[in-house]
């Protein structure tokens, strides 16, 4: 530890040689390369140090290539290897043609070992990368070594990038805050530092400050720690809003299609769930065959499976329609029944072929991974997601009001005895609006099959919200169905921190079951079905 603590010291010292150009000796920057060669671990550490001290341009490097055993010495030479095999002169960083005659790696112990992660903390601080400057602030702003200290402050004094001599201040606070012999004016004003960085991690640093501290010195905590817990609030809150904003994506998903053929047809659809399961394995099977005859298309994988899955799940919803829903029109219970069982049938079917143990989708490159804005964390697959959900509500309104399908689809919804005395094939339209509702559901399974496990069951987690989004925003109404998703989606992820998951859900369902009695046709009731009845 006294090793370290003393390289330290000569790091902070290099910081002020290298606010002064010319000052650096050339002589010690000589002994530090014939003392790497004299396989010494003492003639190491002093060779550090004098690389340190000297501030020598190559010294980041040559300490990084001697952590990782790819500094090589003898016969006056000291050279790095690359991890490309290239070999580059240690003194100037230039490569050389060949590899010189009796070279060996530079051997380490952990003496060595602890000095070199000492050097590499502080020489962080001093990397002409602004990037690697902030990473390095940051580690220090954790470990709040006062030893580094002397180094932020030079750091910060030739610092030119703005959010690379935010996160120096933002350490150096960290640091004074702690600091019991600091003056008490640098300790008040670090305190405002860390208050405008603003986040858990300023929180437990200021939480930490000693209980002996000066009534001051307690009075700029104690508005510092509510204005950052003022501010956490908020953000969690965003963040909340945010699930919730992605949770309504989803329910949107996987209600719209049946908010369509419920609307149409009046049917009661429990298989629709597995319309959603049979687009989440047919995007498991597209990927598994990219996975085996064409990796390099694997980022495209999601794209191919949107409409294999449209197609899929699309052509047997027509077949469930005219093999079996169509004989029991009008009776909303036998129809209810019916399709339970074909539920049943299918999730089965799928249990035989592909076995009860969920499958991996992966996700490609576009999808994976995250990014914040200030304290909110948003994934790519979820950002995906809602902008697909959109992308999916915009075409279902260009459908029904854009085509002829749609208008008689819009028809045999407001009327179906008058727009059959028109000429309009209600059987048909049945049928092709059974098959667009389950080819939306299985693009649900798509995106689902990025956030949820893709097995048998997985359309058994959303078939009961999806018919309360479709109650909720009223039957029929792409509309209504979508601010029915979306206020449902904010709603539950925003009760989920006071009453928990479960609870959330069962105040939600009280909920619409109480409007429902007030509006029994939901948000947004079309026009006409009231005559039919």
């Amino acid at each position: 530890m006294r090793i370290v603590s003393c390289l330290l010291r000569m790091i902070a010292l290099a910081t002020l040689l290298a606010l002064q150009p010319g000052v650096a000796s050339a002589q010690g920057a000589d002994e530090a390369f014939t003392r790497l060669g004299a396989d010494s671990f003492s003639d190491t550490n002093r060779a550090i140090e004098l690389l340190i001290v000297n501030a020598h341009p190559q010294a980041a490097a040559i300490i990084e290539a001697l952590a990782a055993g790819r500094l090589l010495a003898g016969g006056g030479a000291v050279v790095i290897k690359t991890t490309d095999g290239k070999i580059l002169d240690a003194r100037t960083g230039s490569a050389l043609a060949a590899e010189p005659a009796g070279l060996a790696p530079v051997r380490l112990n952990n003496g060595v070992r602890r000095t070199i992660q000492g050097a590499l903390g502080g020489l962080g601080l001093l990397n002409p990368d602004p990037a690697k400057r902030i990473s390095a602030a940051e580690a220090v702003f954790k470990s709040r070594d006062v030893a580094l200290l002397p180094v932020l402050e030079g750091a910060i004094a030739k610092e030119t990038d703005a959010k690379a001599k935010a996160a120096l201040r933002q350490a150096q606070a960290a640091i004074l805050v702690a600091k019991s012999d600091a003056p008490p004016f640098d300790r008040i004003a670090a305190i405002d530092v860390l208050r405008e960085r603003g986040d858990q991690d300023a929180l437990a640093t200021l939480r930490s400050l000693p209980g002996d501290s000066s009534p001051a010195l307690k009075e700029a905590q104690g508005r510092a720690v509510s204005a950052i817990e003022g501010k956490l609030a908020l953000w969690r809150a965003g963040q909340n809003l945010w699930y919730g904003l992605s949770l309504g994506s989803v329910l949107l998903l996987a209600a719209i299609g049946l908010a369509i053929t419920f609307g149409v047809m009046g049917v009661i659809n429990m298989a629709h769930g597995e319309m959603v399961m049979l687009g989440a394995y047919t995007t498991f099977i597209v990927q598994e065959i990219i996975r085996t005859r064409f990796p390099g298309l694997f980022d495209y994988s999601l794209l191919i499976a949107v409409p294999l899955a449209f197609m899929v799940a699309g052509l047997v919803g027509i077949a469930i329609e005219r093999g079996v829903i169509r004989f029991l029109y009008g009776r909303p219970l036998e129809t209810l029944l019916a399709t339970w069982g074909i539920s049943l049938i299918l999730q089965q079917a799928v249990r035989t072929a592909f076995g009860p143990t969920n499958r991996e989708v992966g996700a490609p490159n576009f999808m994976s991974g995250a990014f914040e804005i200030g304290q909110l964390a948003i994934t790519w697959n979820r950002l995906w997601i809602i902008v697909f959900a959109g992308l999916v509500f915009a075409a279902l309104l260009a459908i029904l009001k854009l085509t002829p399908i749609g208008l008689q689809m819009r028809a045999v919804t407001q009327n179906r005895r008058m727009a059959s005395a028109m000429g309009i094939r209600t059987g048909r339209v049945d049928a092709l609006t059974f098959g667009l509702g389950s080819g939306v559901a299985g693009l649900a399974g798509v995106a689902l099959s990025q956030i949820d496990n893709v097995s048998p069951n997985l359309g058994q987690s959303y078939i009961i919200d999806s018919f309360m989004v479709v109650v909720f925003g009223g039957v029929g109404n792409l509309w209504g169905t979508l601010i029915s998703a979306m206020t449902l989606g904010v709603a539950n992820k925003l009760l989920e921190p006071y009453a928990g998951a479960v609870l959330g859900k069962i105040a939600l369902l009280v909920f619409i079951i109480l409007f429902i009695q007030k509006r029994p046709r939901g948000l947004f009731a079309l026009k006409g079905r009231a005559v039919e009845a």
